[in-house]
């Protein structure tokens, strides 16, 4: 009969231990992580942390955008973000030009596109009342091929639960005392971007990428590229974006 006790107590007790298990286990999966900048990797600039502000738009249609950008405005959508990218519960919104073209003029197209905002949608521009705020990273920005004027900006919605596709701008350091280009040879930039998953708390705004000890024929790849250890890129890690080429037979004829 104690046996038979004993046996009970210990199934009930290894069943709750693995009852408590599951719970904690699944609490940590849905648990969101947290995210921070790591000391030494590139932060957004404070100088940008401007509120985008935004007014709805009930309907869309070639006239329609046509009719806002003649009032100033920028017909422009926000997204939600569905698999790193843009998808369901779309809202309409329009945007100020002026404050978009500021921004893509003095940050640059591929870093404003690599940049998270707040973004206020208010009834009109001079209201004070907010119907929402939220955080967005702007994800396409169609300018006219002839004036570059600001024609469509696409939002998706960037919560710190997010995990967001980005591609990341690349600033190239170091060519002032890399042994190949002093050398007198050229550097090839294969890629001015790269994509990765990137956790929306810490977008970066850019990746250094240091040439100075490239010698004549080296490579970087995107595997080497040093970046926060939380992002996942998403391309092949062999691709190269940088090389130093060797000069041609020809440059070294003349050379002699």
């Amino acid at each position: 009969m104690l046996i038979r006790r004993v046996a009970a107590l210990s199934t009930a007790t290894v069943h709750h231990l693995r009852c408590f298990s599951t719970a904690a286990l699944l609490q940590e999966f849905e648990t969101p992580q947290e995210f921070s900048y790591l000391e030494g990797f590139p932060r957004p600039d404070p100088k940008y942390d401007e509120i985008i502000n935004a007014i709805p738009r009930a309907i869309s249609g070639k006239n329609i955008s046509a009719k806002e950008r003649k009032a100033g405005r920028v017909p422009s959508i926000v997204f939600e973000a569905e698999d790193g990218q843009h998808g369901g519960n779309k809202r309409l919104i329009s945007v100020h030009t002026n404050q978009i073209k500021k921004l893509v003029n003095h940050m640059g197209r591929s870093f404003f596109l690599s940049r998270v905002f707040d973004l206020e949608v208010r009834p009109e521009f001079q209201s004070d009342e907010i119907v929402e705020k939220v955080r967005v990273l702007p994800r396409k920005l169609h300018l006219h091929a002839g004036t570059d004027a600001v024609l469509n900006v696409t939002f998706i919605r960037a919560p710190s639960s997010a995990w967001l596709k980005v591609d990341i701008p690349l600033v190239f350091r170091g060519d002032d005392v890399s042994p190949g280009l002093k050398k007198g040879s050229s550097l090839n930039i294969i890629k001015r971007t790269v994509k990765y998953l990137c956790p929306a708390d810490i977008v970066p705004p850019y990746i250094d990428v240091d040439l100075s000890e490239l010698d004549v024929g080296q490579k970087i790849v995107a595997g080497n590229l040093n970046v926060h250890p939380a992002l996942k890129l998403l391309r092949s890690k062999d691709e190269a974006v940088v090389k130093v080429m060797g000069a041609r037979v020809s440059d070294q004829k003349k050379a002699k």
